[in-house]
């Protein structure tokens, strides 16, 4: 059935990873996060890779947004606010560097 579908160009892979990365990003998650949820669905990592390499997503202000949302402009300083904080964008699917991006260059991400 799936196979007749995407011979009548009804269905395709590639739509459907683009569509979900601006879906999931939309709602907060990484791009970690995203490749992994597709992979899990049987979805091919190249079509994966592609599209989120492709994707207009500016996953730096994705992760300032997400640790927004969850605790507020206040700037954690504390070293348990700090690593919440840090657990929870990693969490979401965020990558190490829009992390420390997020929380500050001084930050050890193992």
């Amino acid at each position: 059935m799936l196979d007749e579908l995407a011979e009548r160009h009804l269905q395709s892979d590639a739509r459907y990873v683009e569509v979900y990365v601006r879906s999931r990003a939309a709602r907060g998650y990484g791009p970690q996060r995203i490749a992994l949820e597709l992979k899990q669905r049987g979805l091919a990592a190249d079509v994966v890779r592609s599209a989120l390499a492709t994707s207009e997503c500016d996953w730096f202000a994705l992760a300032r947004r997400a640790d927004a949302r969850k605790y507020g402009d206040t700037p954690g300083r504390e070293p348990l606010d700090l690593a919440r904080r840090r657990k929870h964008l990693e969490y979401r699917g965020f990558a190490a560097e829009h992390i420390k991006a997020t929380l500050g260059a001084d930050q050890e991400l193992d």
